[in-house]
């Protein structure tokens, strides 16, 4: 189960004190729980306040309404992806990969197995326009994370890489996607197919 830091910008009213803040957590902890067992459908504000114990009129002050704390869960959700992929980068720092983009792919492919109720919201048909907006500017922090990588990597750097990198991350996340879709494992031939693509685009780079 994701550790859920939620940016200050999703809520209605960041919480100051210790109590409320751990009060928000066990909201979208409950959250995560509920979609992960029953699908997002199942996401409701009533639900998830009984989950966490605290009355409706108290989630309101801090997340309007369900759209929010899907919006919530995303803004975590993607928080945790690119805290992977910091960590990535300082190995990728540290030493040399034999494949760096089957590294890549492996390590989101953990991400995937490991959280169910990011692959239920991810997979399904329930963002938000907030969190396809969340998700844009995501794509682009880790396009430019993949940059570093792969510079680390040895990669000779030249003024294409940057574009490289961000076409790179949109097909190896179309993938991704796919290949979870119907599969909590993740159809291994796709995961396969999706390493040989990465790794021979970005064998050709300059």
């Amino acid at each position: 189960m994701a550790v859920h830091v939620l940016p200050e910008a999703v809520l209605r009213r960041v919480p100051q004190q210790a109590r409320s803040r751990e009060r928000l957590a066990k909201v979208i902890e409950e959250a995560d729980r509920l979609i992960a067992a029953e699908g997002v459908e199942a996401l409701t504000m009533i639900k998830v306040a009984a989950a966490a114990g605290i009355s409706v009129g108290s989630l309101y002050q801090y997340l309007p309404d369900r759209d929010a704390i899907i919006e919530a869960l995303a803004a975590s959700y993607l928080a945790q992806i690119e805290s992977e992929m910091a960590g990535l980068l300082e190995l990728a720092r540290a030493q040399r990969w034999d494949d760096p983009a089957g590294t890549f792919l492996d390590a989101f492919a953990h991400l995937y197995r490991s959280e169910p109720g990011f692959r239920a919201l991810w997979l399904g048909r329930h963002l938000t326009e907030g969190a396809r907006a969340l998700d844009r500017e995501h794509k682009r922090r880790m396009a430019l994370a993949l940059r570093e990588v792969m510079l680390a990597q040895g990669v000779t750097d030249t003024e294409d890489l940057d574009a490289a990198c961000w076409v790179a991350h949109l097909m190896g996340d179309a993938v991704m996607q796919e290949a979870f879709r119907s599969d909590p494992q993740g159809d291994p031939k796709l995961l396969a197919q999706g390493r040989i693509a990465l790794r021979a685009y970005l064998a050709v780079r300059p």
